[in-house]
């Protein structure tokens, strides 16, 4: 099966205010993409991007833990727009925490890392059975291949998140839906330095997620894998090793995230 072609095509990124999503956007409209709906809850920064890309990126706020606002955008692009074509499901928050973190928290994962993608589905796809295409195209993270030290709620939630793109992927398939699961490493975002004082190659090192990329850098790399017709989506190719090094020795995986995670709370304890 070829792979996607953007030229003309109907784009909705959330998350596109910054980092993976605003590069994403910028890489669309170099593909051809006819237009970009860039969707965040950050209204403010995606009214910034339209208004430095042009009329070709539509600004929308949108809540991805919210499913009506979710369905009333899809509604909304379709009539105006035109029928969406591909869907990037990219929005994603991390927040540093365990099993001692309030349920709230837990649960602000839960709906932005995993319902968000469950709420787009849930609306997308009966429209894309009946026109016989469509591709959505999530974003989890190398945390769900293999873990996020420091954080429990985003390893579990994006675990689930890859686990859930797996199936929609077969289970549509036959039927002209296409699903991608992007799996970053680490990439210079907002999201990346949170962790770690705003040092991008400490917070790296504290999550072993190799070089950090540029989003732009990472934004190719996706789009080209996209084009590969590819379901899974790894920013960084030589992380493959680790997931095949986990899978044959678990025991000694677990070894070696206990000493990355001792390196990594001497590491950021030294953060000023």
């Amino acid at each position: 099966m070829p792979g996607v072609d953007f030229e003309g095509k109907v784009v909705v990124v959330t998350g596109a205010a910054g980092g993976i999503g605003g590069a994403l956007v910028r890489e669309l409209l170099q593909r051809g993409a006819r237009t970009v709906v860039a969707a965040d809850v950050d209204a403010r920064g995606v009214g910034a991007l339209s208004e430095e890309l042009g009329a070709a990126v539509e600004a929308r706020a949108l809540d991805v833990c919210d499913e009506q606002a979710t369905r009333a955008l899809i509604g909304e692009v379709e009539e105006s727009l035109g029928p969406i074509d591909v869907w990037f499901a990219n929005a994603g928050v991390a927040t540093g925490i365990g099993p001692d973190a309030p349920d709230e928290m837990w649960e602000l994962q839960w709906r932005v890392n995993v319902m968000s993608h469950v709420y787009a589905a849930r609306a997308l796809l009966p429209r894309w059975i009946e026109r016989g295409g469509g591709h959505l195209v999530t974003t989890a993270s190398m945390a769900g291949l293999l873990s996020s030290a420091g954080d429990g709620a985003y390893s579990a939630t994006k675990h689930a998140a890859l686990g859930l793109a797996e199936w929609l992927a077969f289970t549509y398939g036959a039927q002209g839906v296409r699903v991608s699961c992007i799996c970053p490493g680490a990439v210079d975002t907002a999201m990346l330095r949170g962790g770690a004082g705003g040092d991008a190659a400490k917070a790296s090192a504290v999550i072993g997620g190799g070089e950090v990329l540029a989003p732009d850098v990472a934004a190719r790399r996706i789009i080209e894998a996209l084009h590969e017709d590819r379901f899974l989506i790894l920013t960084h190719p030589e992380m493959q090793e680790f997931v095949i090094g986990k899978a044959e020795n678990p025991d000694r995986w677990i070894r070696g995230m206990t000493k990355l995670w001792t390196r990594a709370q001497a590491l950021l304890g030294s953060a000023p």
